[in-house]
This record gives structure tokens, sequence and C-alpha cells, in this order.
């Protein structure tokens, strides 16, 4: 192949070359080697709670039903039937017994078995051998703390151990009483590549330049970063894990774009339990406003409450799923606030989402170019405050606007499309843990 891949990344990850957000031969390879055995974000248990329930979704681009077999067991499946390959389910989420084929009627149970045929009889007599004739299943199915993930590569490490100290954060907001996804998710298209957005999330640096004017608007706590004038009064952390994830924490800023005082409310009258539950430092991250990108494609915002994936659709182009995220035991009426506030800031015409998405656009445009796209992409900001920590998961810098976060998604990133298979990508990421 033509692409020389080790110059497209730096060892460190703190440079990159430009071509990477518009090659079409990268992408394709991407396809084979990221999104075909990374573990990727399916859907929420709270989404199909019941027997029979099923979502649709993509992992990669490849078309896939999650569903709750009448054993209560999650499973999910490329949706194409093992006929002549069309859709199974056209629907985006529902209930069902069984899933047929509009082409030719081949019926398939909530556990992918294939159950019927029309004319198997007379048409292939005994020589049609429905048992090995089922959806083609993802070959890991697995959740951590309700969230479903799938993973078409047997050999991958398991769900948990991928996550690996990324659960330590997340389970600041998840542990106590739970978490739910209000859907359906809010669907739009942004033409620029998957890297992009899912960077954007590790990256504080942009956000008192970039949502400045908002900012500026909506008062608050955030507020005082509005124009990198002044880091965030109660400073932060980013972190980096071992498989490409981050996390960016703005401390004590948990309620910091919501208008209402009932959220900060709630915060504060379940903290203490956290603290009971988890300790103090975990209880802190619980009241602070978390950022978040799991490599490769889904990020999300705890305090501010959106989930996101950045669904791949070309080199240069995404479709972004967002759902709001909510504790379950909270209010009905405080989950519609949030609800509210969450989709005013990050639903397809939402402040934030408009800023992010004119930056995301312009840097996949720009690479166009064919002397543009020689150039490298520079993320050395505060690599020098890239350290461990006592308390801390994870290579930690405690300088909020530093880009540590980035540089550990483009190492794993690095790693994950040199690496032959998954024995191999432990090798390489044996010393990020």
């Amino acid at each position: 192949m033509g692409i020389d891949l080790s110059d497209l990344v730096d060892t460190g990850g703190s440079s990159q070359k430009k071509r990477i957000h518009v090659d079409e031969e990268l992408y394709k390879l991407e396809l084979e080697r990221i999104f075909a055995r990374s573990w990727l974000f399916l859907t929420h248990e709270s989404q199909i709670p019941n027997p029979g329930d099923y979502f649709s979704t993509y992992m990669g681009e490849d078309a896939v039903i999650v569903a709750r077999g009448s054993d209560g067991e999650i499973r999910a499946f490329i949706n194409s039937c093992t006929h002549r390959g069309a859709k199974v389910c056209s629907a985006e989420a529902g209930n069902t017994r069984a899933f047929v084929c509009p082409y030719h009627g081949w019926t398939f149970g909530t556990d992918g078995a294939l159950r019927g045929v029309p004319v198997d009889k007379a048409g292939w007599g005994a020589d049609l051998d429905k048992s090995k004739l089922g959806l083609t299943p993802v070959a890991k199915v697995e959740s951590y703390a309700g969230f479903v993930f799938g993973c078409f590569d047997k050999d991958a490490v398991s769900l948990k151990e991928y996550l690996g100290d990324l659960t330590w954060y997340m389970d600041s907001f998840t542990a106590r009483g739970g978490v739910e996804l209000l859907g359906p998710p809010v669907k739009s298209v942004i033409h620029c590549n998957w890297k992009v957005p899912s960077e954007n999330f590790l990256d504080g640096y942009h956000v008192g330049w970039t949502h400045r004017p908002a900012l500026s608007v909506l008062g608050g706590p955030m507020s005082q970063i509005a124009g990198n004038v002044d880091l965030p009064p109660d400073g932060g952390v980013i972190a980096s894990t071992k498989y490409g994830h981050g996390v960016g924490v703005i401390y004590d800023a948990a309620p910091g774009l919501h208008r209402a005082p009932d959220y900060y409310m709630w915060l504060m009258q379940n903290r203490p339990q956290v603290e009971t539950l988890l300790g103090e430092p975990q209880a802190r991250l619980y009241g602070s406003h978390i950022a978040s990108t799991i490599f490769p494609n889904c990020s999300f915002l705890h305090g501010t409450n959106i989930w996101k994936v950045w669904m791949p659709r070309g080199p240069r182009e995404i479709e972004v799923w967002t759902w709001t995220m909510v504790e379950k035991d909270m209010p009905a009426d405080l989950k519609r606030k949030i609800q509210k506030e969450a989709m005013r800031g990050f639903a397809t015409a939402g402040t934030f989402e408009s800023d992010d998405a004119d930056n995301f656009q312009s840097v996949t445009e720009a690479a166009r170019g064919t002397v543009t796209r020689r150039g490298a992409l520079n993320a050395t900001l505060a690599q020098q405050y890239d350290t461990r920590s006592d308390v801390l998961p994870g290579l930690v810098s405690e300088f909020i606007i530093s880009e540590a976060g980035v540089r550990g998604f483009y190492s794993a990133y690095k790693d994950t499309l040199e690496a032959e298979d998954w024995a191999d990508i432990k090798r390489r990421r044996a010393d990020r843990g």
C-alpha cells in the first residue's frame, strides 16, 4: 500500500500529518484496523430494558442490530440477511419477536438464529442448514455501568480492561445510583473527519476561545475562562489512559452551563453519598465538569450531561448521534430540565455544537489542499507537565489546557493502526497503563 504509517504520527502522539483527516486509503485502513477491532459503543441498557427490545446502530460503517433476547441477554448482529444481503431491520428502535427480511422473507429471532425461510422444503429440500445461516454475530458484547459496547475481534481484551483507568473517572457519576440515556438520539451530519471531534473532547484549550461569546452570555462558573484570559479558578486535570481514552476535569464546575439551580442542588445533596461510597477524590469529580473521549469515537460530558458517537461516513463526513445522560433516580422534572439544557448546547443547532462544527469542518477542509496536507499538526501544549499521580489514574497533567489527552489519543491511534493483531496492540501498549 502507498501509506507510510510510521510518518503519520510521532511515537508520543504530539505531531500528526494533516493528511490523516482526508486520505481515502488511510480511512479504509482505519475501518479495518481500528473500527473492526476496537470496542465501540452500541447502546445503553436503559434503551432496551425488555425482552424483544432492539436498537439499530453502526460499528464503523457496518450496520448492526442490538437486541435483548427472550432470555434477557443482550446480543448484537450485523444488519444484513444471510441470503442476499438486504437489511433485515429498517427501524431505529422498537420491540419485536423476529426480524423479517423485506427482500425474500427470511425470518430471524432476537437471538439472531434463522427461524423461517419461505418455500424452504420445496426450494432446497434437506440441503438448507438453518443452523449455519443465522445473522452474523458481533464477536463480543459487554457492558460497563449500563453502557453496552461491542467488538468484532474475538481476541480483544475484555471491555473492562479496555476501558481501564477511565472506569475510575466514570464511576464518580455512575456508581451511586446509575445513569441512563434519554433518547432517541438527535442525529446530524458534519463534513469533517471522525478524529477531529474525538480529539476535541480532550482539548480544554479551545473551550475558552471557541466558546467565548456563549460563555460570556451564559454566565456562571464557566464564564471565568472566556477568552482564555484566566484558567479555571478551581483548576483541573487532564488524563490519558492505556488504550487512548482521555478525560478532562474542571473542578467544582459540573453545573456551570445549567441556568437553574436544581442540578447544583442535586449534586450537593448526593455528593456526601458518593464520598462515602468511593472516597473524596471521586466525590470531587462528581461535582466537577468532566469531558471525555472513549477511543476511538465515543465522547461524553458529565455536568453538561451529553453522550455522543461520531459515526464515520468516509474520511470527510460523520453522522453525530447525541443523547442526554441523567442519573436514574433524578425526579422526572429535573431530567427534562437537564435534557433541555443539554440540547440547547449540544443538539444539532446547539450553541456549543455550532461553534465546534465550524472548527471541525475547517480543520478537515483545509487538509484537502495538496500542499497543506503535507504539513503537520502540533499537540505539544503543556507536555512538560505530564506525570503520574498518587491519586489520579492514568498519565496526568494538572495544567487544565494541556494537550495530554490529544497526545494519548494519537499514540493509541498509531499503535492500533500499525499493529498486526490484538496481541501486538497489547504488546505496544503494555507500558502505557
